[in-house]
């Protein structure tokens, strides 16, 4: 049963962040907008304004191919540990973009100012949650001398 549920829980987190990898590695309008308003922001922050342009070009780059490497770390059991741990690591600064920048919980998704109602936020949380499930599930128990 532990095994199905590894199993199903790093699918869950592949299957998520294998969506998202074409908006990224194309630029798409939804990639632009995110890390547009993350630099805006970061720009704003005088010891992060001078990565903010570097953030803004290449920020859904560089997730994208963090995202890339925790899904195949994630597909072998062997480094199934590392790949939870990068892949909580990543949402955690989905999560906190989210919630302390102006990007929001619920962000547009295009020009016309349309919203997502949160669906990016809360598949991060709920990435977030199966890679702490995962972690939790790799830790073997200290053995007890008595």
């Amino acid at each position: 049963m532990k095994k199905t549920i590894s199993w199903v829980l790093a699918f869950y987190i592949v299957f998520v962040f294998v969506q998202s990898l074409f908006f990224k590695f194309a630029d798409s309008v939804e990639t632009a907008i995110i890390f547009g308003t993350i630099s805006d922001w970061m720009a704003s922050i005088s010891a992060l304004g001078s990565i903010a342009p570097l953030f803004k070009q290449y920020g859904g780059l560089a997730v994208g191919g963090s995202e890339l490497l925790a899904s195949l770390l994630l597909l072998i059991p062997a480094t199934r540990k590392i790949g939870a741990a990068l892949a909580l690591m990543i949402m955690s600064g989905a999560i906190f973009f989210h919630l302390g920048t102006p990007l929001g919980v619920d962000r547009a998704i295009d020009m016309a100012g349309n919203t997502d109602g949160g669906v990016l936020f809360y598949m991060a949380c709920g990435v977030w949650v199966a890679s702490l499930i995962l972690l939790f599930m790799r830790i073997k128990p200290k053995p007890t001398y008595t």
